[in-house]
C-alpha cells in the first residue's frame, strides 16, 4: 500500500437505506473527517471507516442504516478489529493515521499502536480546526 492509511469514524446520522460506507454516515464530524482522510490519500493510500456495529469498512462495503455507539454493549471488540485488518491486507500498514475522538482512537491503536492520532486532547472545535490544517497542507506532521 502506498501512502497513509487513515482510520475515521461512523457517525450516528446516516441515510436509511443500505449504501456503500463511503456514502452512508451524514453527520458534520465523520464528514470533516473524511474530507481530511481524501486529502491525505489524494496521491495513494487507503482509508477505512470505524464502525461501532461492523468494525472497519471500506468505503465501498454497501452497508445497511443501525444504532449502535462505539463502547456500547454489541459493538466492535479490539480483537474483531484485528482480525478484520488482517483480512484486508492492512493490518501491517506503516503509516497509520486515526482521525477520530478518544473512543475510536484507543480501538485504532489495538490493532496499530503505532497510529498517530492528531485530533487527540484537543475540544471539539480544535479538532475541526486542526483537520481543516491538514486538509490545507496534508504534509504537515501528523501530530
Amino acid at each position: 500500500m502506498l501512502g497513509p492509511l487513515v482510520v475515521i469514524p461512523c457517525a450516528s446520522r446516516k441515510l436509511t437505506v443500505p449504501a456503500p460506507a463511503g456514502e452512508l454516515y451524514q453527520g458534520s464530524y465523520h464528514r470533516a473527517c473524511r474530507q481530511t482522510a481524501d486529502a491525505l490519500t489524494a496521491t495513494g493510500g487507503t482509508t477505512v471507516i470505524v464502525s461501532a456495529l461492523h468494525g472497519l469498512l471500506p468505503l465501498d462495503r454497501v452497508t445497511a442504516p443501525y444504532d449502535l455507539r462505539m463502547g456500547d454493549p454489541g459493538s466492535v471488540t479490539p480483537e474483531q478489529l484485528r482480525d478484520q485488518a488482517q483480512e484486508l491486507g492492512l493490518a501491517d500498514a506503516p503509516t497509520v493515521v486515526v482521525l477520530a475522538g478518544a473512543l475510536y482512537v484507543t480501538a485504532a491503536r489495538q490493532v496499530w499502536p503505532h497510529a498517530s492520532a492528531p485530533l487527540t486532547g484537543r475540544g471539539i472545535g480544535r479538532q475541526l480546526q486542526r483537520l481543516v490544517e491538514l486538509r490545507a497542507e496534508p504534509l504537515l506532521p501528523l501530530a
